[in-house]
């Protein structure tokens, strides 16, 4: 890594540009700064300035973070482009930051430029309300990163990224039916995403668990609730069933031993408990969904049809361990 020349306020300058976009700057703006091309090449010569694209150069060193390289690219793409897709629901912290390739609109009518290492570039028009900036980062605004991550994830990470942009307040629902209305790339999952009652899950398993409820036509459950004995990862109320699933990190003679001990509690106030591990759950889907089914067509006395609900004059019939309640028996 080379150092400034604290005593040149060229270097200052570009120095201080650099540091407001993590790292990195670009032609025009050294240009702007005072230096000319004589001056960039004995900066690039001296090891202080990295070309990262034509017209872009890391300063002092290549090290950069996720948001170097966003920022590098769109310096790159120009000056109306902006980070889309991925790239943006990692900036907007939707989804985890990756290592490929980083997606930018640019516009539609914009001068081409050559394919640029490492950047994935959408042609494609882009409504000023659809963009917006973070911190010194032009990006697509939340609604439209949730829309075109529709375009390129599956149904659990996308539903997960709404659920996030949710919890934390930062989405418009209206916008976002707005744009599920639409033709684009995205709009129907991103319709079907928004269909889905919202949950937060904890974990990856547990999104996993959803995920095999639905494509087995099981009714969806309620998560992450408290009942006897602490909170559950999964209720079904009218059929007084609960599900936990237990993750790779939920191990040892203590945590067997509570688990044990609320599984007990829920036993005596006549909730069914099935416990499901890691392995189970991605290995053995089609085993565990039939053993779920098994226990909601027990406690309504009705097979529980591929995604109905269960039905609410079934609530009287819940199943203690298999035998119908006083309830139920009284009305027959």
């Amino acid at each position: 890594m080379r150092t400034i020349d604290a005593r040149d306020p060229l270097d200052r300058a570009v120095a201080a540009t650099a540091s407001a976009q993590d790292g990195v700057i670009g032609a025009g703006q050294l240009v702007a700064l005072g230096l000319d091309r004589a001056a960039v090449r004995r900066r690039v010569a001296r090891g202080w300035l990295h070309r990262l694209h034509r017209g872009v150069y890391a300063v002092g060193h290549t090290a950069l973070g996720a948001r170097g390289r966003w920022f590098a690219a769109l310096l790159a793409c120009g000056d109306d482009a902006v980070l889309s897709h991925r790239a943006a629901g990692a900036e907007w912290e939707l989804v985890p930051v990756g290592s490929g390739r980083i997606d930018v609109i640019v516009p539609l009518n914009g001068v081409r430029k050559r394919s640029l290492a490492g950047v994935r570039t959408h042609r494609k028009l882009l409504g000023q309300w659809e963009r917006t900036v973070r911190d010194g980062l032009r990006v697509t605004t939340v609604e439209r990163t949730l829309l075109d991550l529709c375009s390129v994830l599956g149904f659990e990470a996308a539903q997960r990224a709404l659920e996030l942009a949710e919890h934390r307040g930062i989405v418009d629902r209206a916008e976002l039916d707005r744009l599920a209305g639409t033709g684009r790339p995205g709009a129907p999952r991103l319709r079907a995403v928004l269909a889905e009652p919202p949950t937060l899950t904890r974990s990856w398993l547990e999104r996993r668990f959803l995920s095999l409820c639905r494509e087995h036509g099981i009714p969806r459950p309620v998560v992450n609730r408290r009942v006897v004995g602490g909170e559950a990862d999964f209720r079904w109320p009218a059929a007084a069933l609960v599900v936990e699933v237990d993750g790779r990190e939920h191990r040892g003679r203590a945590a067997f031993a509570e688990d044990r001990r609320r599984d007990a509690e829920r036993l005596a106030a006549g909730l069914r408990v099935l416990r499901f591990t890691h392995g189970q759950v991605v290995g053995e889907a089609d085993t565990v969904a039939a053993r779920v089914k098994a226990v909601l067509a027990q406690a309504v006395s009705l097979p529980v049809a591929a995604g109905a609900p269960i039905p609410a004059a079934a609530i009287g019939q819940a199943s203690r361990g298999g035998r119908p309640c006083a309830r139920a028996a009284q009305g027959r």
